[in-house]
């Protein structure tokens, strides 16, 4: 495999280029409401802050149905929840969304896979990538790759401890639910792994599929940059990435 999959853009800033994207995508909706599932990290944060500024005046929110990528087993409010994030940096700026569907872990994988099986498709899914290659919370070597066929949400953890957290996430049979995934890449601490999945390392990030799949680089995850920052590839966020 020559590049990863799907269609990569080198922007100069992911966040405002994932809020056009996304705006477009809801423009272009094929129905009345509009299914996006996110994620967390810190560039997720940046994207849904810009998205919240630029679809004041061109989303009808009411429209809109939140659902997660993936989810760490902390409590709702706890610093390190994917939902806490996308409450603060989106939900709560736009004044609310027609629905917002958090993951549980208590509840668990099966009562989420319910709620999941009840939608259509999912018009946008936004991803990152951590700097270890996953997605969402699909890690290398992890027993979530290999869920059984027709399984959408499962529990994870990283084999490897880099990641800390018990995990439910989409399956990539989940994912490919997605009329359009979204990965976000920002900064040098990132280029490595964009680099392996660009020549084809079989990392979780390059497993995912859907009808169409956007990757939105800047050109320090990319590795366009002097030479001087490509010499200094300093941590960009926390460890665990955007994954």
């Amino acid at each position: 495999m020559s590049g990863p999959p799907g269609t990569v853009d080198v922007v100069d800033d992911v966040a405002t280029a994932f809020a056009e994207t996304v705006l477009a995508a809801y423009a272009a909706r094929p129905g009345a409401r509009f299914v996006l599932v996110l994620s967390g990290g810190p560039t997720a944060r940046r994207c849904y802050e810009a998205l919240a500024h630029a679809g004041t005046d061109r989303v009808d929110w009411s429209q809109v149905d939140i659902y997660m990528g993936d989810e760490r087993c902390v409590a709702p409010d706890d610093p390190d929840a994917n939902q806490r994030l996308v409450r603060e940096a989106l939900i709560d700026r736009v004044g609310g969304v027609g629905s917002f569907r958090p993951m549980s872990c208590e509840a668990g994988p099966e009562a989420y896979e319910r709620l999941v099986s009840e939608v259509g498709a999912f018009d946008v899914v936004h991803l990152g990538l951590g700097p270890d290659g996953h997605t969402a919370s699909l890690f290398p070597n992890s027993a979530a790759l290999d869920a059984a066929p027709g399984r959408l949400v499962v529990r994870s953890v990283d084999p490897a401890d880099r990641n800390p957290h018990a995990r439910m996430t989409l399956t990539v049979e989940g994912l490919a639910r997605a009329l359009l995934v979204v990965f976000t890449v920002s900064g040098v601490a990132k280029h490595e792994a964009f680099a392996a999945v660009s020549a084809g390392a079989d990392l979780p990030a390059a497993h995912v599929r859907a009808r169409q799949v956007l990757w939105l680089v800047d050109r320090e995850a990319a590795g366009q940059v002097g030479p001087a920052a490509a010499q200094s590839p300093g941590p960009t966020g926390p460890a665990e990435g955007d994954g």
